[in-house]
């Protein structure tokens, strides 16, 4: 996976240096796979958006690179701990929903988010033995709902 990483972290700073943005992306593994962290002081363009365009080159690196590495893993592009951060919040956002679904028992549907983010939800909630998520619809306007789960007594 080393070259992996290497050939990522190149690309990335080729892309970098030809759109004239001073910033500077270096590699490293994780159990993830290939984690980019980016720094320097054009970083916030990255995010601006919800960091779309953060968004854009990870897939873009995932589409060049991502198969050959082992299964489960992929390529990560972070600019200014925004991953981690965006997590976090995440993570309240899915506590937010169990409080507003148990106290009022009716479904709460997030916004359309990619599957990434639906993912942390969905584990976030996934020990929550009274609540059930499910993504709904298509494409870029799926959607994460959350639900109380039916028992057989109901």
């Amino acid at each position: 996976m080393n070259e992996i990483c290497s050939k990522s972290e190149q690309l990335l700073n080729s892309i970098f240096e030809s759109a004239g943005f001073d910033v500077r992306a270096s590699a490293s593994e994780s159990d993830l796979g290939c984690v980019l962290s980016i720094e320097g002081a054009d970083s916030g363009l990255l995010l601006n958006q919800g960091g779309e365009l953060l968004d854009a080159l990870q897939q873009i690196l995932n589409q060049a690179y991502g198969r050959d590495l082992p299964k489960g893993q992929r390529i990560i592009c972070d600019a200014d701990n925004y991953r981690a951060a965006r997590e976090s919040e995440l993570r309240a956002m899915a506590e937010h929903a169990a409080r507003q679904v148990r106290s009022t028992s009716a479904a709460f549907v997030f916004g359309p988010m990619e599957a990434s983010e639906r993912r942390v939800i969905h584990l976030s909630l996934a020990d929550e033995e009274d609540l059930v998520t499910e993504s709904i619809g298509e494409g870029n306007g799926r959607r994460l709902r959350v639900v109380l789960k039916q028992t057989s007594a109901q």
